[in-house]
């Protein structure tokens, strides 16, 4: 079923420093329980290149994978073993929109030896992510590495905002500030481990090596939840924050920004090399966070 939704997928951290992010007080991934594979999801493409074992998904790419392996799913937790992008959680609605879809997703790209792996964040609206492609991405080197244990990886939709989260914490807040430049439409949950050599590793430079396949990518502890665009007005999803309204805490903001100074490696907004006058959304953004979380503050306290 298509869902337009306050969705999650998720962490819990300590301390303060250059090294792990600061206290958070709250933590989305606690406030949904997790779910069998087959409960809620399905194999779209590729179900000789999966295997399922009670509460975990394996999915692999090798050279018979004719470039893809294509799920519907939902995760929270992830371990990764790869060269290719993974792209293990991505909402779409492509298959209703071919050609002029919205999409929002985070992905593994491609690495070298010795090299961290890269997360990307991207929101397309409107078939920006077709043809002439505005992408509206933001990349991090995470702080821990991915391949070692399973982690929450989320992404929140609701009507106000978008909130990607790593381990419970948020790594970046994309707003609705108006509905040319956020998407509106119903979508599904994907997720899928694919070879994109042709960009994803240092810009194409290093393409899939195939003499390390299969590269590996392993789910569990699923979880889904929200409002469908046609669920009753007293449905009432889970929040990225305390606040119903949306955004985030002062603390979410200060973790967030820990991230966002210690672990970013590109954001569209601050390329000098594109034109932001198709991406509007990257004006005045600073001011914008602040005046959030002042309305949020004052709310909280009315509530």
């Amino acid at each position: 079923m298509p869902l337009f939704l306050s969705l999650l997928l998720i962490l819990w951290f300590p301390s303060t420093n250059a090294d792990w992010p600061p206290s958070l007080g709250y933590w989305p991934s606690s406030k949904l329980r997790p779910m069998s594979f087959y409960s809620g999801f399905r194999n779209l493409w590729g179900p000789n290149h999966q295997t399922v074992d009670q509460s975990s998904l394996t999915i692999w790419l090798d050279r018979t994978s004719e470039k893809k392996v294509d799920l519907s799913l939902f995760v929270l937790f992830i371990r990764v073993s790869l060269v290719p992008p993974l792209s293990f959680n991505l909402l779409s609605n492509n298959e209703v929109h071919p050609g002029f879809h919205d999409e929002v997703d985070m992905e593994f790209l491609g690495t070298t030896f010795g090299k961290p792996y890269t997360l990307q964040t991207n929101v397309y609206i409107r078939g920006s992510g077709d043809g002439k492609i505005i992408g509206r991405e933001m990349k991090f080197h995470l702080w821990f590495d991915p391949t070692t244990d399973f982690h929450h990886y989320i992404i929140l939709w609701s009507p106000k905002e978008v909130v990607f989260l790593v381990d419970d914490v948020p790594i970046r807040r994309y707003p609705r500030k108006s509905d040319a430049t956020f998407p509106l439409r119903p979508m599904w949950v994907n997720g899928s481990i694919w070879d994109a050599s042709s960009w994803a590793t240092e810009d194409g430079k290093y393409k899939a090596d195939y003499r390390y396949q299969p590269f590996v990518a392993k789910y569990t502890n699923f979880k889904a939840g929200g409002c469908s665009a046609y669920a009753p007005a007293w449905c009432c999803p889970v929040s990225a924050s305390p606040f119903r309204a949306g955004g985030l805490t002062m603390q979410q903001y200060r973790a967030m920004r820990w991230v966002q100074r210690y672990h970013t490696v590109y954001d569209y907004c601050r390329d000098p090399k594109r034109s932001h006058a198709l991406t509007p959304e990257c004006w005045s953004e600073s001011k914008y966070l602040t005046n959030s979380w002042i309305k949020n503050f004052f709310q909280l306290l009315c509530d």
